[in-house]
């Protein structure tokens, strides 16, 4: 097989595997997702405000009414999920870039879960779609910021 082949088999098995997680989670849980009429948002999926875990823990993330494509891949109706832990983006900060770091977590290779570990006690997490260039999502809304405790 040529290296151009393998090549393409390898994207083609990672396309079919994103597709694949993000069907799952949404098919998980479908109440999980926001009524038709909310239009595209993105959503926690196994996790819920109030939960108890104990770190390290998994983050599924679910969206609905658009796709994932990595980071610097402009395409129509598409983009990639930030994890946003204990902070927010004021009404300011949603004009610009998503800031990475340890509490605006990017995920640019289009991954849809990923695993925290998060010291004892209370933290909020909120997902967000950013676009090619991680600016917010302008169409998409931002999952209900939830609370967890970690144990």
């Amino acid at each position: 097989m040529s290296k151009r082949t393998v090549s393409s088999l390898k994207a083609a098995s990672t396309a079919m595997a994103i597709f694949a997680l993000t069907a799952c989670a949404q098919a998980a849980q479908p109440d999980a997702k926001p009524h038709d009429d909310a239009g595209p948002a993105v959503y926690i999926v196994n996790l819920k405000s109030g939960d108890v875990v104990q770190s390290p823990f998994r983050v599924v993330f679910g969206l609905y009414g658009h796709g994932v494509a990595p980071a610097g891949i402009a395409k129509a109706n598409t983009g990639h999920h930030h994890l946003l832990v204990d902070t927010a983006l004021s009404e300011e900060e949603l004009g610009f870039a998503i800031p990475g770091d340890e509490q605006h977590i990017h995920f640019g290779g289009g991954q849809t879960e990923t695993v925290l570990d998060l010291p004892p006690g209370s933290h909020t997490l909120q997902l967000m779609l950013g676009d090619f260039q991680h600016m917010p999502h302008q169409v998409v809304q931002p999952s209900t910021p939830i609370t967890i405790t970690v144990q």
